[in-house]
């Protein structure tokens, strides 16, 4: 169960019109290291981790929710403004003619989103693993995006989703721990 508050996790600003950086984005929108894929994930490998770690998986992909929300806002906002030449000079001529200024899931190549991008082997130890290269994977996303990024507004919003996937990531590694410490226990009957 889930309390939907009304206002985005970090303030979501942009500079200007700028379709191309939304095309960059679209990649965390709906790409297989991007935030839907990552709550999707961690919602789905909570009913197979074992206790101890199950809050953090359902605590995690809530928040990767609230990033795919503000993800989604940066895109809305830098082409809400955008000519259908603008959109098709940035790369996004395919999109427009398909959703015109619409969200889609796809990534920044257009290849929509699918399933395959969500993992889960049923072994926690493999599925934190996973949990931690999908984070280090999204945080190297966002600092590339950045580092191709002269809009100061939109890349403090970038820098702070760039920061929650090393902290994620760290809870993942802990998580690990605290699996492999709670299976070297004896049990007691």
């Amino acid at each position: 169960m889930w309390f939907y508050e009304k206002k985005l996790q970090y303030p979501v600003r942009v500079s200007t019109c700028n379709p191309t950086l939304a095309k960059y984005l679209i990649e965390q929108y709906g790409g297989a290291d991007g935030e839907l894929a990552a709550a999707l994930r961690y919602m789905n490998q909570r009913y197979t981790i074992p206790d101890p770690v199950v809050g953090l998986l359902n605590d995690i992909a809530t928040e990767e929710l609230s990033h795919l929300e503000m993800i989604a806002t940066m895109i809305y906002k830098l082409t809400k403004d955008a000519t259908p030449q603008q959109m098709r000079d940035a790369g996004l001529g395919d999109h427009y003619a398909n959703h015109d200024s619409a969200l889609f899931y796809h990534n920044a190549a257009g290849v929509p989103f699918t399933a395959s991008y969500i993992q889960a082997k049923g072994d926690p130890i493999a599925d934190l693993y996973e949990d931690i290269a999908a984070e280090e994977k999204a945080r190297a996303t966002y600092q590339w995006i950045i580092n191709m990024s002269d809009d100061p507004d939109l890349n403090d919003g970038l820098r702070f989703l760039r920061e929650r996937e090393i902290v994620h990531s760290q809870r993942f590694r802990e998580a690990v721990e605290i699996i492999i410490e709670d299976r070297g226990k004896k049990a007691i009957f």
